[in-house]
């Protein structure tokens, strides 16, 4: 699939020629914006120029994409240590070049890292791509290849100059690694090159080409889809933001344009046969958060921020129902915290904050002390309940909460965890 390539310098999104510093051909400004509409594609790779140019860093705009994307970061990452601060900065995967050594490899979570290789004419080059070492792009794949995820692969004649991709080479480095994926860079210039590269086993990373319009990421989505059916649509698994599914809908390419481009939920309408844009009679209008790609390419999930009643044409959150569990309790305590009944305990709750943080500790203190497994789950859901109110008093959600969950089981790092010494508990049971 597409990597869509975001290269920053002095904080704005640039393109380069040949990786030249002074060679600027796009300089597109602070990259939030244009991370927003790739990242609803696929992973975004964002590397720090000035970081791999030892002149200064991008680091806080770096970590804003993480915060809001799937990122892999590269650029001066030459330590473990720098490597691992990244890991637990919410990088899915982190991009060492010069670095990329067993040394330094093995001291890292290897489904998380990957070896990048720049190479002119097949000769491995560094500093900067102007000197050349001698190895050969094979021998090295074969050699970091026990170390390492997956691999970033330059092409550095080809890059940023659009003259088309080699899908031969691209061929022999995919088979060379094996099972470690492959991402490919350099010269890729139409998304039919895109769905040729994901039809031999490589993700292509991109940039020039979609900075200067000669595509798009969702045509190199679209590219890489094939159809079963005799009108060509594609099947479309609608999903919440806790990837419960909310009903099953069908995509063609001008409606998965849309919603790309619009950042909401587009879909196909069969019925009418045009583009049916989720909400806009009923206000159940959906946030497109991001589409994915199934593994044999001809289903998509589209994963959405739903708002109003819910998806479905009844008046249900989903095509099956309401639901239940944490999301319904979410729901339910976002639309009280406006409008609750009168003098119901949740509007109570909601206005004395002294009395929520009395039930807070008195349902934590009675989990704490729960015997049995019944009790533990009656209690658990008590501490749940108090503390999702709390969370939707001060404007969160629970899909924030599973976030910081994801984010946290992400990190390389760990602390101790030991307890603060003012939660210490005395045998008798007292805080």
């Amino acid at each position: 699939m597409i990597i869509s390539s975001i290269d920053v310098l002095g904080g704005h999104a640039v393109q380069l020629v040949g990786g030249d510093p002074e060679s600027v051909r796009v300089d597109a400004g602070p990259p939030a914006d244009i991370a927003a509409r790739w990242g609803r594609t696929g992973p975004l790779a964002a590397i720090d120029l000035d970081a791999a140019l030892g002149r200064g860093d991008n680091r806080e705009v770096i970590e804003d994409l993480c915060r809001r994307h799937r990122c892999r970061v590269g650029g001066g990452i030459r330590s473990v240590d720098r490597a691992l601060r990244w890991l637990d900065a919410g990088a899915e995967r982190v991009i060492l070049g010069t670095a990329a050594r067993p040394e330094i490899l093995s001291q890292l979570p290897r489904d998380r890292v990957m070896a990048a290789i720049d190479a002119r004419d097949q000769e491995v080059v560094t500093h900067g791509w102007t000197e050349g070492t001698g190895r050969k792009l094979l021998d090295d794949v074969a050699a970091l290849r026990p170390y390492v995820g997956g691999f970033l692969v330059t092409v550095v004649e080809r890059e940023g100059r659009l003259g088309g991709t080699d899908l031969e080479l691209a061929r022999k480095v995919a088979q060379v690694a094996e099972d470690r994926r492959v991402t490919w860079a350099g010269g890729i210039r139409s998304a039919d090159e895109v769905a040729a590269l994901d039809r031999a086993g490589l993700d292509a990373q991109v940039g020039m080409a979609m900075y200067t319009g000669a595509f798009e990421p969702v045509d190199a989505v679209w590219a890489c889809l094939r159809s079963d059916r005799a009108d060509g649509l594609i099947p479309t698994v609608v999903v919440d933001e806790f990837d419960r599914a909310l009903g099953l809908v069908y995509s063609n390419e001008e409606s998965l344009r849309e919603a790309v481009d619009s950042g909401r939920g587009v879909y196909h309408s069969r019925s009418r046969g045009g583009l049916w844009k989720k909400g806009e009679s009923s206000g159940a209008v959906q946030e497109l958060l991001r589409v994915d790609v199934d593994c044999d390419r001809d289903a998509l999930r589209f994963r959405v921020r739903q708002h109003g009643r819910g998806f479905c044409h009844l008046d249900t959150w989903t095509c099956w129902g309401d639901g239940g569990g944490v999301p319904a309790l979410d729901r339910t305590l976002e639309a009280r915290k406006a409008s609750a009944p009168e003098g119901s305990y949740t509007a109570r709750l909601f206005q004395d904050e002294a009395l929520l943080a009395s039930k807070l500790r008195e349902e934590a203190r009675e989990l704490v002390d729960a015997q049995t497994r019944e009790e533990a789950v009656h209690e658990a859901a008590d501490v749940l309940y108090f503390s999702m109110v709390r969370l939707a008093g001060l404007g969160g959600r629970w899909a924030d909460v599973e976030r910081e969950l994801d984010r946290r089981a992400a990190k390389v790092s760990r602390r101790k965890g030991d307890a603060k010494p003012n939660a210490a508990v005395d045998p008798g049971g007292s805080a």
